[in-house]
């Protein structure tokens, strides 16, 4: 009798200290699988957003080639779709929305509303390439969360501004640090020393805290002759989505990631700050100038 009770306790299954030591080991492999896990993420969601860039860069680049090499405007005229037709101009530009969290306002969420009117989406009709796949960046209409449809935002020193005036060439806002350095109207300017096309960004991913209109202004302050002291942002700030850094596409066609090497390129998400931001010595700055236009 002792024998069998002894056999019907090993057929009886695992006892409890037996099932904790494996509950802990599988513990243990999975949080050591999970940072792995979690970096093959990021990797494909950055090899996502590189192939996002190249195809809107492509798009841009492709309507410039039909179009007498002229380049679509970085940004409307500040009236975005509010007043569409305040400005005919305004229909070349290569987005009117201007982003924000309000739910109400259709062009946050429906790519439809403005997107797919613009000069550039007869190129590439994909409404997912318009957004880095690691920004989850959202807004609520009619109690349902909605993604936003934009992350992207264009170097307005290729295109500029357009004109309220009539000019068909785009402008540089009436800033004064960017008065002395080029607005590329052609595709052709962008070249030799006035432009390598390999140096100058076309789109950049944007924080989605401070993206607002189509275009990505860099402070030009201090570059040309170099003077660290004052450099800074404008309230333009570029993203950081993939483990501080961010996604580019450049006027030769190619995408690359910048990863930012300045904690104050990075500050902490805060919507409701949307001041200029003043950065002396901040390389990332000079990264961003050197890589946005040159001199007159």
């Amino acid at each position: 009798m002792e024998q069998s009770r002894m056999a019907n306790r090993k057929q009886g299954g695992f006892t409890l200290i037996e099932l904790l030591v494996v509950i802990a080991i599988i513990a243990i492999l999975a949080a050591m699988l999970l940072p792995t896990l979690a970096k093959a993420k990021q990797k494909g969601q950055g090899i996502t957003c590189m192939n996002n860039h190249r195809q809107l860069c492509m798009a841009w680049r492709l309507y410039a080639e039909d179009n007498r090499e002229v380049l679509v405007y970085a940004s409307d005229d500040g009236r975005g779709i509010s007043d569409p037709n305040a400005n005919p101009l305004n229909k070349y530009a290569w987005t009117l929305t201007h982003m924000s969290l309000d739910g109400s306002k259709r062009e946050n969420w429906d790519i439809n509303f403005d997107m797919t009117l613009r000069p550039l989406w007869p190129y590439a009709k994909t409404a997912g390439i318009y957004k880095c796949p690691a920004d989850k960046s959202s807004v609520v209409w009619q109690n349902i969360t909605r993604p936003r449809i934009r992350t992207m935002s264009m170097n307005l020193y290729v295109g500029g501004f357009v004109s309220r005036d009539g000019n068909v060439n785009g402008e540089d806002g009436g800033w004064a640090f960017a008065q002395d350095y080029t607005i590329y109207h052609k595709l052709s300017s962008i070249s030799g020393r006035a432009g390598p096309p390999d140096k100058i960004f076309v789109f950049l991913d944007q924080r989605d805290d401070r993206i607002n209109w189509g275009n990505f202004m860099a402070d030009m302050s201090g570059y040309d002759p170099q003077q660290p002291t004052k450099w800074g942002f404008t309230q333009d700030l570029p993203g950081m989505y993939h483990n501080f850094a961010c996604g580019f596409s450049f006027a030769d066609g190619h995408s690359e990631l910048k990863r930012w090497k300045d904690g104050r390129t990075t500050p902490p998400y805060d919507p409701s700050n949307q001041a200029d931001v003043p950065s002396p010595n901040n390389q990332d700055v000079y990264w961003i100038q050197d890589h946005s236009s040159r001199k007159r």
